[in-house]
C-alpha cells in the first residue's frame, strides 16, 4: 500500500507535539495524495540535476550524524522508480556513515535546490555494495574524469519521500548558475561596447573630413 513521508515520521512523540501545537488534525484527517513511495518524472529530473545532498544516519548509541555528499552534477543516479545509487569515494576515512549504515540501514536524504528554493526529503534504506560484486552498477555510478578513489557503491532503496514548501529557504547560487545568469548581460554589454566603438570611429572619420 502506498504511504507518505508522514506515515513514517509520525511517531507517538511527534503526534503528541502536533497535538500540543493544535496541528494534529492536519495529519490525522489528511485526505490528499499519499502515493509517495515511487519516484515520478519530476523527482527523477530533480535528482539528476543535483550536485550535492545531505544524508542523515543514526549510530548504535542513538546519536544522529548528518553528512554532506557532493560530486559532479548527476552523480546521484536514478536506477529505477524506487532505487538510487551513488559512488562512495574516499574522504577523511572516519567512515561514520558507513559504520552507522552497517548497524542500521535507515537513512534520510535532503536534496536542496537553493536557486529554485526547493527541497526533496527521502526516507530510505541504504546498502553498501562492493565494487567487484556489481560491475555494471559500478560503471554506471563512476564519473569519467572525476579524480577520487572509489571505495564502494551505496544503493538507496526508497521508503517514502516528500517535498517541502519554499518558506525560509534562502536563495543561493553556484558559480555555474551565476555565470549562466550574467551571460546575457555580458553579451549585451559586449554588443553596446562594439556599438560605441563603431560610433566613435564614425565620428572620428567625420571630424577628419570636416577639418580644412
Amino acid at each position: 500500500m502506498a504511504y507518505g513521508f508522514m506515515d513514517i515520521a509520525s511517531t507517538p512523540s511527534v503526534q503528541a507535539a502536533q497535538a500540543a501545537m493544535g496541528a494534529d488534525h492536519l495529519w490525522r484527517d489528511f485526505k490528499g495524495h499519499r502515493d509517495f513511495d515511487s519516484f515520478g518524472e519530476n523527482e527523477a529530473a530533480f535528482i539528476a540535476d543535483r550536485d550535492s545532498f545531505y544524508m542523515a544516519t543514526v549510530s548504535e548509541t542513538g546519536w544522529p550524524y548528518v553528512q554532506h555528499r557532493g560530486g559532479p552534477r548527476g552523480f546521484l543516479k536514478v536506477i529505477d522508480d524506487r532505487t538510487l545509487a551513488f559512488a562512495d569515494y574516499r574522504g577523511n576515512r572516519q567512515y561514520i556513515s558507513t559504520g552507522n549504515l552497517a548497524a542500521n540501514d535507515r537513512a534520510c536524504l535532503f536534496l536542496m535546490d537553493y536557486a529554485s528554493r526547493a527541497r526533496l526529503k527521502i526516507y530510505a534504506r541504504v546498502e553498501a555494495v562492493a565494487l567487484e560484486s556489481d560491475a555494471a552498477l559500478a560503471e554506471l555510478v563512476t564519473v569519467p574524469g572525476y579524480k577520487a578513489k572509489l571505495e564502494r557503491i551505496l544503493r538507496v532503496r526508497l521508503e517514502a519521500f516528500d517535498w517541502n514548501c519554499p518558506q525560509h529557504i534562502t536563495p543561493r547560487f553556484t558559480e555555474e548558475e551565476v555565470t549562466a545568469g550574467v551571460r546575457p548581460l555580458r553579451e549585451r554589454l559586449g554588443a553596446l561596447e562594439a556599438e560605441v566603438a563603431t560610433l566613435r570611429a564614425q565620428l572620428a572619420s567625420r571630424d577628419g573630413k570636416l577639418r580644412p
